[in-house]
């Protein structure tokens, strides 16, 4: 066995036909000061596992009470893992220290396409330059994906309904397989617990299934190092079926039963998820405007991942058909100011293997600008904090005058943003045009991104007594060019006229 890497232990007992979900089995293992408690589960056959996570080198000792009894030793050796993916601030790293920054993609619906597509998918995921997915436990019943599952997540009782005390065992270990063969390749996976899009009768469950649906999945997945926990895919658009109270204690639920913490968040359509919660670890948006991810950031205090952001395609509906170009800006602009983004494809096909639900192979331009982007993040010193007032043409008024200010816009000018900011300790109102990203890694790097603007030069702000080598960044060409050296304090950057440039000032 392997440190940071799921371990198992295998026993065998009666066979069991009905009521197996929620058994009684329960495993205590020490090793040092480490003390875990974990759950076992049924196999099927008369197999029990009970499976756990070491998170370091050395002999664990276990003890196994309930419905079997056992006790013995384990050996784990120094594994070549990094362990789980945790929230640090508002960044990530893995337990070992090594950062992470995820750069995802999104497949809905992966695990229940046939095993060829998904074969195919994993094989185009080992090219990518993706480290994180988002794809769904439940089966989706969707525009361009209307396929039947292999398997389902349960049996069926003999009324139809489906039985939460009897998991579908090929199901679970389908899932599984899927699961992992990802998780091997190094890339987390973001599984989504619940959705909206459903045809089965899965969104329906009462509150009593759905907890014993994740106590089960919680009992045989929670081991693995590379998975976090999405309560929910559009969570306000399952409003039918569940309440906010409903959904907070289904949160709840998954932190105090999950053994090993993984990342927990939930994911919105319009209203976003209360992140502030004290289970949530980190932000889960869907948003089509970035310009708010620096804002998040000082607010929540979490890692902000914009999880949806529209998807690269050409399909007939507006979230679904934007530009290369768009999705390779909605990068940049959230990874300038200190969060994350996730990609998303949906490109017309003629058997309707699209990418965002199926899997299949990428069409798009993006993928290899994000792969840019990220190879360019992970060369930096540290991790992407924003930089204040990110706005041009910033000033300040009191705020009796906005009202007065906001009466003097001409008609004309009613179609520009104008952005309204609250200083409450000075009680000042920071009014501004257009929106400039910029961010920093501590003194050593400051970084612009001036997405669909064309300047030939932009003036930034460098620290006094520091002098910078000046690189601009064509991030749609994937170019980087240094075009000087020794600049310090205001400086004018000669630019292009272009579209979609960075600036990359790094200490000298």
């Amino acid at each position: 066995m392997k440190q940071y890497a799921m371990c198992e232990l295998v026993l065998a007992g009666p066979v069991l036909t009905n009521h197996y979900a929620a058994i009684n089995l329960t495993a205590t293992l020490s090793c040092g000061a480490e003390t875990v408690t974990v759950r076992g589960f049924y196999a099927g056959d008369g197999v029990y596992k009970v499976r756990f996570l070491p998170k370091q080198a050395g002999v664990y000792r276990y003890t196994i009470t309930g419905c079997l009894f056992a006790s013995g030793t384990v050996e784990v050796e120094a594994g070549d893992g990094h362990g789980q993916v945790t929230a640090q601030g508002q960044h990530f790293t893995y337990e070992d220290g090594t950062p992470y920054f995820p750069f995802g993609t999104t497949v809905y619906a992966l695990a229940h396409q046939p095993q060829h597509l998904i074969d195919e998918t994993l094989t185009t995921l080992a090219a990518s330059p993706f480290n994180k997915i988002r794809t769904c436990v439940f089966p989706k019943d969707y525009t361009y994906n209307h396929n039947e599952p292999p398997y389902y997540a349960f049996e069926k009782n003999t009324d139809g309904s489906w039985d939460v005390n009897r998991p579908c065992l090929a199901f679970w270990d389908h899932l599984e397989r899927t699961l992992c063969a990802i998780g091997h390749m190094g890339i987390q996976v973001d599984l989504i617990l619940f959705h909206p899009y459903d045809r089965w009768g899965f969104s329906a469950f009462t509150q009593e299934e759905n907890l014993i649906y994740l106590d089960y999945l919680l009992r045989r997945l929670a081991a693995y190092p590379f998975l976090w926990w999405s309560l929910a895919n559009e969570y306000d658009l399952c409003i039918e079926h569940k309440t906010i109270q409903d959904f907070e204690e289904l949160e709840t639920f998954v932190a105090v039963n999950d053994p090993y913490h993984h990342l927990l968040s939930n994911h919105n359509c319009f209203a976003p998820w209360d992140f502030s919660r004290s289970n949530i670890t980190h932000v889960s948006y869907q948003t089509k405007s970035v310009t708010h991810v620096a804002e998040w950031y000082r607010t929540y205090q979490k890692p902000v991942v914009v999880d949806e952001c529209c998807y690269e395609g050409n399909l007939p509906y507006l979230w679904g058909c934007i530009s290369g170009q768009e999705m390779t800006a909605r990068f940049w602009g959230s990874v300038v100011s200190g969060g994350y983004c996730t990609h998303g494809e949906t490109f017309l096909d003629e058997n309707e293997i699209v990418w965002w639900a199926k899997g299949g192979k990428l069409k798009g331009e993006s993928p290899a600008r994000i792969a840019f982007l990220k190879a360019f993040v992970e060369t930096l010193p540290g991790p992407i904090e924003p930089l204040p007032g990110q706005y041009d043409s910033v000033f300040q008024i009191q705020p009796e005058q906005l009202s007065q200010l906001l009466e003097t816009v001409p008609p004309s000018a009613k179609g520009f943003a104008m952005a309204v900011r609250m200083n409450p300790a000075e009680r000042e109102v920071m009014a501004s045009g257009e929106y400039v990203y910029r961010g920093k890694v501590g003194s050593q790097v400051h970084l612009v991104y001036l997405e669909r603007f064309c300047p030939a030069a932009f003036e930034i702000d460098l620290p006094e007594g520091q002098t910078y080598r000046v690189e601009v960044i064509d991030t749609w060409e994937m170019t980087r060019k240094t075009v000087m050296t020794g600049a310090s304090g205001k400086t004018t950057v000669p630019l292009p006229g272009k579209p979609y440039m960075a600036i990359a000032a790094f200490a000298e």
